[in-house]
């Protein structure tokens, strides 16, 4: 399902007026990309990826409360980042979790809000979210609940199981990016389970509850910071852009 159908000025969004939050997740202390730093305080455009993960959900006209979820041993070198860059905008540093899923869920003791409150989860590592797409999730998720930015796969899929390999059809198959936008209730409600190693993402766990997932047009553009080549893509995408 996706949102062609809704406006997309974000100054006429009719319910622009629910509480909302956005939980950034940067919870890990993983250098997959290389060096010793974690890809979310690697440099773009001269700041961390960080930053430009919040600046997003900053320019929202939803105006979410803003929630990091960090690992708690790089609480204070971010502390020092925002200072060197002269970074102010409001946000609440949480410490995060074992994983993804528990990292999400400590950010989410943190809201306290109605059933209808509006929450946007977002993995730091998608410095190039639109704020467009952000306001198209957080109205979405108004109506029908939830919200799940993604993309069409562009290449042909293959699925490998047992040694077999089969084709599946490109046109069913979405790449799932971040915000993932719930309602209130069904996030927390989602987050009461206990863990298990199937959750790789918000919607995967709020699915667990037999809730259906809505998906909604996200971006290409919105890459993830996984390897050292995306950091070079972003700062090319950034300049297109003229951010």
């Amino acid at each position: 399902m996706t949102i062609s159908d809704l406006t997309s000025h974000s100054d006429s969004y009719r319910d622009s007026h629910l509480k909302s939050f956005a939980i950034i997740v940067a919870g890990g202390s993983g250098t997959r990309i290389g060096g010793d730093v974690p890809k979310q305080f690697l440099l773009l455009k001269g700041r961390p990826v960080l930053m430009h993960a919040i600046e997003a959900f900053q320019y929202s006209a939803f105006k979410p409360q803003i929630i990091v979820v960090l690992h708690p041993g790089y609480h204070t070198y971010w502390d020092d980042l925002c200072r060197e860059h002269n970074f102010s905008i409001p946000h609440q540093l949480v410490s995060g979790g074992e994983t993804r899923f528990h990292s999400v869920k400590n950010g989410l003791e943190y809201i306290l809000g109605d059933a209808d409150t509006l929450i946007a989860v977002h993995d730091a590592a998608r410095p190039l979210t639109s704020t467009a797409i952000i306001d198209e999730a957080y109205q979405y998720a108004s109506i029908h609940g939830n919200a799940i930015a993604a993309v069409k796969s562009r290449d042909s899929i293959r699925q490998v199981k047992n040694d077999v390999s089969l084709s599946l059809l490109r046109d069913e198959i979405y790449l799932v990016q971040t915000p993932q936008t719930f309602q209130s209730a069904q996030l927390k409600k989602a987050y009461r389970q206990p863990y298990i190693d199937k959750f790789t993402d918000d919607a995967s766990v709020v699915e667990q509850t037999g809730v259906p997932i809505y998906i909604v047009e996200g971006s290409y553009r919105n890459i993830k910071i996984t390897f050292p080549e995306d950091i070079i893509i972003a700062e090319l995408l950034l300049g297109v852009d003229g951010r």
